[in-house]
């Protein structure tokens, strides 16, 4: 199952500064001398609710962890009926060139830039287990792409199953069921974007070190990503932006576990910020009260940190949505027994799922 994530949603919409489709989110590119864009939402969980974050989390493009962030103590299994839920889709674009498609696994969302086009599509994603990590630090590019890929498990992953009594099969074959879902963009040798059998894992690390997508965000970066695009892993868990009328703005996700310790504790993982983040809050300007408590609640949505500050700045803007707006299962019917069952197609080599 899929969920549908049609928004169709009353001209406060209109005006944002973001285009929502049932393919993905499409943001306009800041100028050269800007990074933010898009603009933060606030929308009520219907009164007769009985569906999960899941499904909210898809139907705005976001991932678990972004909704999380700015819904502290929301209850991920039954959100509140009738409370209001924050869907944040204003951003800072992470610190890397605006080219092909940026992976920042820090924030669990994968960013592309089509060409020509003064557009950037922004997509949540599913990334590697602690141990099992999705690469951090890596430039590489699309080497080609696969529909209805079959999954064929690295030897590392036979002995892991088979340590905890379970057998995979030499060769996963294609389907619905398959755990890269139906379409796959290969990068490197032992890595690839696809998309999966399991949606609640978006914005989660569940995967063996591949990125994770739902089921249309894959189909859309299938149809329009060509073979040979330029793709960056990045791991930026702070952002920060001084826009053209000086305004300095920060943005914190919370850091990426890096040992068993912190990943089964409670504790806060620590941030280190980067050299150009702590020159950009050295300004005289900046209220470092103010930074202090950015970084204390890691909402993952950018804050104004200098000036003086506006009541409205950073105000969710209200959205009232029809009735037949709301999150809804609807069946995958992507999938092509043709296309599973072509064998003329060469098997992809293994990879880290």
């Amino acid at each position: 199952m899929k969920k549908s994530i049609r928004a169709l949603i009353s001209a406060a919409m209109t005006v944002a500064a973001f285009s929502q489709t049932a393919q993905a989110v499409v943001y306009p590119l800041p100028a050269a001398n800007s990074s933010i864009t898009g603009e933060n939402l606030e929308v009520s969980i219907p009164t007769d609710s009985r569906l999960p974050l899941e499904a909210f989390a898809a139907q705005y493009e976001m991932g678990l962890s972004n909704i999380l962030e700015a819904n502290p103590g929301i209850d991920v299994y039954l959100p509140k009926a009738g409370s209001n839920l924050i869907i944040p889709q204003q951003l800072i674009l992470p610190d890397a060139p605006r080219e092909g498609i940026v992976v920042n696994s820090a924030e669990m969302r994968l960013y592309y830039f089509p060409k020509g086009s003064n557009t950037v599509v922004v997509l949540p994603i599913g990334i590697g287990q602690l141990g099992k990590d999705t690469p951090l630090d890596w430039v590489t590019k699309v080497e080609s792409k696969r529909p209805f890929p079959t999954w064929t498990p690295t030897a590392k992953m036979h002995e892991e199953y088979a340590e905890n009594g379970k057998n995979l099969p030499t060769i996963f074959p294609a389907g619905p069921d398959n755990p890269m879902g139906l379409y796959a963009l290969y990068i490197g040798k032992m890595f690839a974007i696809h998309g999966t059998n399991a949606d609640f894992g978006i914005g989660l690390r569940v995967s063996h070190g591949c990125v994770r997508l739902r089921g249309q965000d894959i189909k859309w970066l299938f149809e329009h990503v060509p073979v040979g695009t330029r793709v960056q892993f990045v791991n930026q868990p702070v952002k920060a932006a001084v826009e053209p009328d000086g305004s300095r703005y920060l943005e914190v996700h919370n850091p990426l576990s890096t040992t068993e310790e912190q990943f089964s504790s409670n504790a806060i993982v620590p941030i280190t910020l980067p050299a150009s983040v702590s020159k950009l809050l050295s300004d005289p300007s900046v209220n470092q009260d103010v930074v202090n408590q950015v970084l204390k609640n890691r909402s993952g949505m950018p804050v104004k940190v200098n000036g003086v500050a506006e009541a409205h700045a950073n105000a969710p803007l209200p959205v009232t949505e029809q009735s037949d707006a709301q999150p809804s299962e609807t069946p995958d019917s992507n999938f092509s027994a043709k296309g599973a069952s072509d064998s003329a197609i060469t098997q992809p080599p293994p990879v880290e799922e």
